[in-house]
């Protein structure tokens, strides 16, 4: 019996910088979808809010991209990136304590509300995105 001749190389191995090429574009995209995707759900409540959203934004796309080709199934340091974002992001809202009184401290939650939920639904369209659409894995 003959044996099978193993199937000859089609193409060359893509070469250490096309790899690390292709990953910054993929690193560029997850942090531009982010960054858009915040910015987007955050429009609604003025341009300033979106501005420092997408800012936020773009911040989470970079990191989750580097911890997704770390640790992808780490469901835990995913979720806490995304309250690690929010936290950077409310420290950018104005804290107004005169007199603590209730509708001083709803106010405040009413704030981190509008600031930390674009966040959390950009980090869900991002995560949506990876398990639907292969291309975008690291």
């Amino acid at each position: 019996m003959i044996a099978p001749e193993p199937p000859e190389a089609l193409a060359d191995p893509p070469s250490d910088s096309e790899v690390r090429s292709r990953l910054r574009l993929i690193s560029i995209g997850w942090a531009v979808l982010a960054g858009i995707s915040a910015g987007l759900f955050s429009l609604g409540w003025g341009l300033e809010d979106a501005v420092r959203s997408g800012g936020c934004g773009v911040f989470y796309g970079l990191l989750a991209f580097h911890l997704q080709r770390v640790d992808p199934d780490d469901g835990h340091l995913q979720a806490g990136l995304v309250g690690a974002i929010c936290g950077v992001r409310s420290l950018g809202l104005p804290l107004n304590l005169e007199g603590l009184q209730a509708d001083a401290l709803a106010s405040l939650l009413v704030e981190l509300l509008k600031a930390w939920l674009p966040l959390i639904g950009s980090a869900v369209l991002l995560q949506g995105t990876h398990r639907f659409l292969p291309a975008s894995r690291p």
